[in-house]
């Protein structure tokens, strides 16, 4: 079973890279660790932590989401709701609360959900954030438990893969047939390697 370190980015899209960057990066602390593409078509990551991004693509056009409150239901296509940023303690919520105000953005109450505690708050393109506070005796992922008053027939199987439900490999790729294809992050490769050689 493949073994996962968290998620490696989050793909985003704006439409003012600086704005952006001012946000993620100088008011939450973030920091810009590549850029690539060009005017028109840019693509730059941000260090959440240590195995974590988030990314934005600038495309000329794109404008801001209509504001929608998290978790708040909709109908129709649609796939993403918000973003929850893990954070080590309540007081780095409560620091993450204040800078939000001072520079006027709007930031909700410290929301207390018994297992983590939350803030809420939009980015300049309004994507719904939220950054979390796991309560240390709490932690979901050792002790995963449903409360769900009437679980999907998935959910009752408990959390844990299941086996069989999926076809098994039976032809995996030999390694002399496994090929990588370049793709626009190569000129980071290249780029590094000139700062190398200097």
């Amino acid at each position: 079973m493949a073994k996962y370190t968290g998620i490696n980015h989050l793909a985003m899209a704006t439409g003012d890279m600086d704005a952006t960057i001012r946000f993620w990066r100088d008011l939450l602390g973030m920091r810009l660790v590549a850029g690539i593409g060009h005017p028109g078509s840019r693509h730059y990551f941000l260090e959440i932590s240590e195995h974590d991004m988030i990314a934005f693509f600038e495309w000329p056009g794109v404008e801001p989401l209509k504001e929608k409150d998290h978790g708040f239901p909709v109908k129709g296509p649609f796939g993403f709701d918000h973003v929850s940023f893990g954070v080590e303690s309540e007081d780095d919520l409560w620091e993450i609360k204040d800078k939000l105000h001072a520079a006027d953005f709007w930031c909700s109450e410290v929301v207390d959900h018994g297992f983590i505690h939350s803030i809420y708050a939009f980015d300049p393109n309004n994507i719904p954030i939220e950054f979390s506070a796991t309560v240390p005796s709490l932690d979901l992922r050792k002790t995963p438990i449903m409360v769900d008053t009437e679980p999907t027939k998935e959910a009752r199987k408990g959390p844990l893969p299941q086996p069989g439900v999926w076809p098994a490999v039976t032809q995996p790729t030999p390694k002399d047939e496994r090929e990588s294809y370049e793709g626009v992050g190569a000129q980071i490769l290249e780029a590094l390697k000139k700062q190398e050689t200097g």
